[in-house]
Formats: C-alpha cells, structure tokens, sequence
C-alpha cells in the first residue's frame, strides 16, 4: 500500500467516525435510533414516519426536570400533543450507577408517581441515542416533523431556572414549534440554549 493510498483510506475512516457523531442540524434529518422502552418494547424514529415526534431528555432526580414536573408544566404539554397525534418520547440516558439510572421497574414506577404522560419512555442506559443528538442536558427538547426532519432543538423554555414560579412567563418553545408546524407555518424559534443538568453518560 503506498502512501497515498493510505491516507485515502486514513480520510474515509475518520470522515465515518465523525459523521456517525455528526451534529443534528435543524432542517436535516434527525438521527434514527433503535432502542427499547420500560415495558421492553423496541422503538424506531422510523416507525413515527408521518407523524411528528418530541424527544424529552429526563432525569427524574434533576432540579430542572423536577421545576417542570412538579408543576404538571410537562404532563401538560406531553398530554396536549399526544391528543394532537404527536408521538412524545422521553428518553433517560443515564448511566447505570450515575443519577437517574432506572430500570423497566423503575421508570414505570416513576411514571405512575408523576402522572407522566409520554407515548413511551425510551431507556438509552449505553447513551447511544443522546450521543447520536448531542443531548446535554435534562430537559433538552428536540421536535422532528413527519418527514423525519428536525424542526426544534433546545430548552423547553424561554427561562433558565429551576423554579417553577417561572414557568407562567416563560415562552413554551415545544408547545409554540408544535403549534406552528401544525398551522403549517416555519418554526419561529428553531435552535436554544438547553438548560438543566448535564446528561449522565457513562463516557
């Protein structure tokens, strides 16, 4: 093998590790994904083609996700868009022995305790999913249209704290692109900052 031929090869290997972790960018495809939920059921981005999907970052033992749960502010909007059609996935991407690792078990039974209402709560222990989008932090939102094609990604709201007395006057970012995307209209504000805690990867 000759030396060009080498770094031909060096170029295509590098360029297959780094679109494997390509950024997701608003307007392209949003990275599908195979994973299981509590109740051990398989889940596909590509099974919701057609219909729009939310992805929730969550951590039950994070302050943020408590401010949003606490004050029924995400049972709300969850219950509110699955009535609509929306597919709503939460996704728990911590690790086992890092904060809010839950198995089956236990994402069931925290279900039932907040009253959650997603489509289904997606278990991501190995962080394949929250790596292939670049989640960072819990809640971090991201909304993909029926063509597969990411229209939100960011916090789920327009106020940075962990205080549910926040919430009244704070812009509902997923609630407002979920709205506009259903009038047929572009997404007013496409891209924020996600706050909260950091997602709890295992690497």
């Amino acid at each position: 093998m000759n030396v060009s031929t080498f770094a031909l090869l060096a170029a295509v290997s590098a360029l297959g590790v780094s679109s494997a972790y390509a950024k997701p960018a608003i307007g392209q495809p949003a990275p599908d994904f195979t994973v299981v939920d509590a109740n051990g059921q398989s889940h596909s981005l590509a099974d919701f083609k057609g219909k729009t999907v939310v992805l929730e970052w969550n951590n039950p033992e994070c302050p943020f996700v408590k401010k949003h749960y606490g004050a029924g502010n995400m049972q709300k909007q969850q219950a509110d868009a699955t009535a609509k059609g929306v597919v709503w996935l939460s996704v728990n991407s911590s690790a086992p022995g890092k904060q809010g690792n839950l198995d089956g078990a236990g994402a069931n039974a925290q279900l039932a305790k907040s009253g959650a209402k997603p489509t289904a709560y997606l278990l991501d222990a190995d962080g394949k999913v929250g790596h292939a989008y670049g989640a960072r932090t819990t809640p971090h939102m991201f909304v993909i249209d029926g063509q597969g094609m990411l229209q939100y990604m960011g916090a789920i709201d327009s106020v940075p704290s962990a205080d549910s007395e926040d919430i009244p006057g704070a812009t509902q970012y997923v609630t407002q692109a979920l709205s506009e995307m259903g009038a047929g209209k572009a997404v007013s504000v496409s891209v924020s900052e996600p706050y909260g805690c950091s997602v709890k990867y295992g690497s």
